[in-house]
């Protein structure tokens, strides 16, 4: 036994507490050799373990005091207080969190940002593990890691220092249960022991199975124990899985059991028969001894063995996405048994090479300084926990949060986000959120208006505002206010840039200026209408006349002409059209004073005419008849109706753009007359001003017109 002064002052102490034995080592980093100076293995004197979960708190107390004080003798007396643990994989969820950020303009990403986007993700992760168990049962996260980055929707290595719009992430969270976290707690207590790092045994064998330089290979990992089979996966660089299965080295001795009718311990001895021996003699439950060689026990367990390798080989390809890894590590005692990675490379389509047992190979690092132990597949497990310990210390602490206690995984980097999560806030009330986004259409295009952002939560460590990524530590005092959501969004049609905006008409030689109008869901709306969402906005780029007529507050004349077209009521009038009508109060006069002139005409043409023939006929024939009298009349009066109607109505030829037109039906013409006889397309706009011109000077719709009038009438873009 060597010397107490041998040793260093800082020692670690590590406990692989399994299924089917608990191992105590002891050792120190010195460079890049870890160097083990103590060992003990103390086998389960009843099943107070099953499939990796304590069940006997107090059975196995006493066998970690066991352990401590076989290794206390060894470190000639030196006392150990503390020690480091591991979890089983049988009890660890996993999880695959998507976490998701939009910056409100381009930013510059930082480590803050980074380590936020990573805790959503673990937030994420959480709650889609609680759903996916149903449970009631309160989880621990012990450890996650990033599976992908992605920088505005683009896979990327490293998010720092790039501009984003959004940044997301897919994080790998593992948990426990805390009724085993409690159980570990308890049953190293009864040794007087205080856990100084706690961790996985799955990232403990990783930790010493596969170097880092190797995770970047697609590679599995399988820790064959007694009770369980913890598999995880590695990939570019990232553990990318974590599994468990509770197939392992038990069922194979059950079988043993069962076939020879002995007691488990024996099982185990028949189980681990070395290959070279030629028989094994043990006893039965009746007392009587029997052989067995070593081809025969493999022949036995053949069967199970085919089912936990083809079980395991599901397990690995449902991890990895479906598909096969690249190669596999088997550690653990489970694996040992002749015909484990051969039969595990069937299943997985490998070649037989690419499934190894990894033990003496991967422990080139570690001197073992204690007589009668060797380098074996049992000891990954064991010393990858101690190692942990110079990786990352990993154990429990304790704090306040709003005055309620809390438990928290310590990794060394908690922060004030940790603790919220733990206390119980969701993700709403950690991080600020807007308001619902608004969507609506605005003539034929999408839109969309932002929530307000709320405002972030308050929070007092120890009395000092800080930040959600603020480190924390045992004891601290926390209070938190939870964050807001924001207004959501609003848009008044009003304030809409176009809504504001003016039309102009050409009416009765003014301009006139309108503003305009807007439709929502095919209904008008005035500027106070609030929209809602989809709704489908339209900012109208016409008029109908009867909506000009009701703005300029007349009511609509009998006759009204657009770009020289009678209009109706429901006539559209765009930017810059003409519009024109003769006042009725001028209609009126004009038609009284026609009225007048016709009557006056009349009445001197018919005193004239009847002057004219009576004095012919009094010189002529005084001895007429007077019926012969009346009848001349009524012939003369017939020829001076004739004579007035043809002064009335006259047609009048003119020329429109060169072609030759005749109007008639009427005494007297204007310019809108010629639309009757000249086909001209009102209805559409082909320039910015309608040119109308007779004899080469401008004309307006009521300009009169005359016999042989050139009139020009177009469009001038």
């Amino acid at each position: 036994m060597a010397a107490l002064t041998k040793y260093p002052e800082s020692l670690v102490f590590g406990l692989d507490i399994g299924t089917r034995s608990i191992v105590g080592t002891v050792g120190y980093r010195e460079g890049k050799q870890f160097r083990i100076v103590a060992q003990c293995v103390k086998f389960h004197d009843t099943r107070a373990m099953l499939d990796g979960q304590i069940h006997d708190i107090g059975k196995v107390g006493e066998e970690i005091i066991y352990v401590k004080e076989e290794l206390e003798k060894q470190l000639s007396g030196r006392k150990l207080k503390e020690v480091c643990i591991a979890a089983a994989g049988r009890v660890l969820k996993t999880a695959v969190g998507n976490s998701y950020y939009e910056f409100p303009e381009t930013t510059p990403v930082n480590q803050e940002y980074i380590h936020s986007l990573e805790m959503l993700g673990v937030e994420k992760a959480h709650e889609q593990m609680q759903e996916e168990n149903d449970t009631d049962v309160k989880f621990f996260c012990v450890g996650y890691s990033v599976i992908k980055y992605y920088l505005n929707g683009e896979e990327i290595g490293n998010l720092e220092g790039h501009k984003a719009r959004t940044i997301s992430a897919d994080v790998l969270a593992t948990f426990l249960p805390e009724e085993v976290v409690d159980g570990l707690y308890a049953a190293v207590s009864i040794a007087d022991l205080e856990i100084a790092n706690m961790t996985l045994e799955p990232i403990a064998a990783i930790q010493v199975a596969i170097p880092e330089s190797y995770r970047m290979l697609n590679i599995a990992l399988v820790d064959v124990g007694a009770g369980t089979s913890d598999i995880c996966i590695t990939k570019s660089g990232s553990v990318i899985g974590y599994g468990m299965l509770p197939n392992a080295g038990d069922e194979i001795t059950e079988c043993l059991v069962q076939r020879h009718l002995v007691d488990f311990a024996t099982a185990e001895k028949i189980k681990m028969i070395a290959p070279g021996k030629k028989t094994l003699s043990y006893k039965d439950i009746i007392g009587i001894t029997h052989k067995i060689s070593p081809a025969e026990v493999y022949e036995q367990v053949d069967s199970v063995l085919e089912d936990i390798t083809k079980k395991t080989a599901e397990k690995i390809k449902e991890l990895n996405g479906g598909k096969t890894v690249s190669a596999v590590f088997v550690v653990g005692g489970g694996g040992k048994i002749k015909g484990y990675v051969e039969k595990l490379a069937k299943h997985l389509e490998l070649p037989a090479e690419r499934v190894a047992l990894r033990g003496q190979e991967v422990l080139g690092f570690v001197d073992i300084l204690v007589d009668g132990v060797k380098k074996d597949p049992l000891l990954v497990t064991p010393i990858g926990i101690c190692l942990n310990f110079y990786e990352q210390k990993n154990h429990f602490i304790f704090l306040q949060v709003n005055g309620e206690r809390v438990k928290l995984y310590n990794n060394d980097n908690l922060t004030v986000f940790d603790a919220a999560i733990a206390y119980g806030l969701s993700n709403d009330e950690i991080f600020p959120r807007r308001g619902n986004d608004l969507n609506y259409k605005l003539n034929g295009k999408a839109k969309f208006v932002r929530g307000v952002a709320g405002e972030s939560a308050k929070i007092l460590l120890n009395g000092t505002e800080v930040g959600m990524n603020h480190l924390i530590a045992a004891g601290d005092q926390i209070q938190i206010t939870p964050s807001t959501a924001g207004d959501n969004a609003t848009v008044v049609l009003g304030n809409l840039s176009d809504f504001g905006a003016t039309i102009q008409f050409e009416v009765n030689e003014r301009m006139i200026s309108c503003p305009r109008y807007a439709s929502v869901n095919g209904n008008l709306a005035s500027e106070f209408y609030q929209i809602e969402e989809n709704d489908n906005v339209e900012i109208l780029n016409y008029y109908t006349l009867s909506q000009l007529m009701q703005f300029m507050d007349i009511e609509t004349p009998h006759e009204v002409y657009v770009n020289g077209a009678r209009a109706g009521a429901d006539t559209k009038i765009y930017e810059n059209f003409k519009v024109a009508w003769i006042e009725q109060e001028e209609i009126y006069k004009a038609q009284k004073m026609l009225e007048e002139k016709k009557q006056k005409e009349q009445d001197a043409e018919m005193e004239l005419l009847v002057d004219n023939e009576t004095q012919k006929q009094a010189e002529s024939d005084r001895s007429k008849t007077d019926s012969i009298n009346a009848s001349d009349g009524d012939s003369i009066l017939e020829t001076s109706a004739e004579t007035v109607e043809n002064k009335e109505i006259q047609d009048m030829h003119v020329t429109v753009n060169g072609k030759s037109i005749t109007l008639s039906g009427k005494s007297n013409y204007v310019f809108v007359d010629i639309f009757d006889k000249y086909e001209f397309d009102l209805t559409k706009v082909h320039g910015t001003i309608l040119v109308q011109r007779i004899d080469g000077n401008d004309a307006e719709h009521f300009s009169p017109l005359h016999q042989g009038a050139n009139i020009e009438l177009y469009w001038d873009k």
